[in-house]
């Protein structure tokens, strides 16, 4: 082929090109997305914070770190559980939708923080057990995340299943509990209850973790 003849046919080629390029269908909602892209226990796709955040925790899975109490506001009037003995939380089962956190206070391992994927975001409920590992007349309180929170911190105000619990115990003073848990990773971890008149922070160190504690009591 000629010089000139390659050179009449380049306009023709060009036009082929473009327009196989506008006939490809465009790309439908979720398509091109990572197939790694972490979904909630009904299939749907959790909001980017909450995920980020459940992320974050995942990442300690495995490890104990200590703690410290920062806040503990009003002081204690009778007996303080927590005083003088040592604080340790333990990220100890991971999977898609669930992280089990033991939080030990002392030699008393009754106490351990379910973090759950939702349709919507996370949950919080407190799973809280006697040494025989039978459950506690106050226990799987705790509620759903407040939109839209963040990577490092989602609060969990009470849900109503929880408040019909705190009513029958007698322990309605709860029924206004915001719980709250922080992550800044490498730094620390911190689980917060709060409510009117009331403040109450653990402090846990991610730069020093420990050795994995006994488990808590009724783990399977």
């Amino acid at each position: 082929m000629t010089t000139h003849a390659r050179t009449a046919l380049l306009p023709l080629a060009l036009l082929l090109a473009l327009n196989a390029c506008s006939s490809t269908p465009a790309t439908t909602a979720g398509e091109g997305l990572p197939s790694s892209i972490p979904h909630a226990a009904d299939g749907s796709a959790l909001t980017s914070p909450a995920n980020a955040f459940f992320q974050n925790v995942a990442a300690l899975c495995g490890h104990a770190y200590a703690g410290r109490i920062v806040a503990d506001t009003p002081a204690p009037t009778t007996a303080d559980p927590f005083a003088g003995k040592p604080l340790v939380m333990h990220v100890r089962e991971c999977d898609k939708d669930v992280i089990r956190i033991p939080f030990f206070v002392g030699d008393d391992r009754s106490r351990t923080w379910l973090l759950r994927r939702t349709a919507d975001g996370l949950r919080l409920k407190h799973d809280h057990r006697h040494q025989d590992g039978s459950e506690d007349a106050v226990t799987m309180y705790g509620g759903d995340s407040a939109a839209p929170g963040s990577a490092r911190r989602q609060e969990f105000p009470v849900d109503a299943e929880s408040k019909a619990m705190f009513d029958r115990e007698g322990r309605s003073v709860s029924n206004s509990n915001v719980w709250a848990m922080e992550v800044e990773p490498g730094r620390r971890f911190v689980y917060e209850l709060s409510r009117p008149g009331r403040l109450f922070r653990v402090e846990f160190d991610l730069t020093r973790p420990l050795p994995a504690p006994p488990p808590p009591w009724g783990s399977r």
